[in-house]
């Protein structure tokens, strides 16, 4: 990889808020399971292979990353089990049908942390009291991905 490129790179991740790192680890995550999807399609079980691996790492780090002072993180740690248990079957298995399954479920989470992001980056000043409110807690730690991705 360009020398430029990777330095550009590394300096947009540092930049980011630990939301947005989040939301970029569950892109590639997404990005990842659909390639394992149609590599599994085309029985190529090298690709296969490689991008299942490489989802469950991704789950285990945002697994790594919870802040565990949040209650949600109890929560988000057992659906994070629940995926890695889930790709580690269809992965041993090749089971095409378990990753249609459960690709949806990784889907709807990013959705919802999306739709999350928005809403806590929405203007938190009220118009009425001109008092500013404080963002709700993440239950994201800022931690470094240099190598999650």
């Amino acid at each position: 990889m360009n020398a430029g490129y990777q330095q550009y790179k590394e300096q947009s991740i540092n930049t980011m808020t630990p939301n947005e790192l989040m939301l970029m680890l569950f892109d590639e995550l997404v990005k990842r399971l659909t390639r394992a999807e149609l590599a599994l399609q085309a029985q190529n079980f090298d690709l296969f292979d490689t991008s299942a691996e490489r989802s469950i790492d991704i789950i285990r780090y945002l697994d790594d990353t919870l802040d565990r002072q949040y209650p949600i993180s109890t929560d988000l740690h057992r659906m994070y089990d629940f995926f890695i248990y889930s790709l580690n079957r269809i992965r041993y298995g090749r089971n095409l049908e378990e990753l249609q399954r459960v690709k949806p479920m990784i889907v709807e989470l990013r959705d919802t942390f999306r739709i999350a992001e928005k809403t806590s980056a929405a203007p938190l000043a009220s118009e009425e009291t001109g008092a500013a409110q404080q963002a709700p807690p993440s239950p994201v730690q800022a931690v470094p991905v240099k190598d999650a991705i």
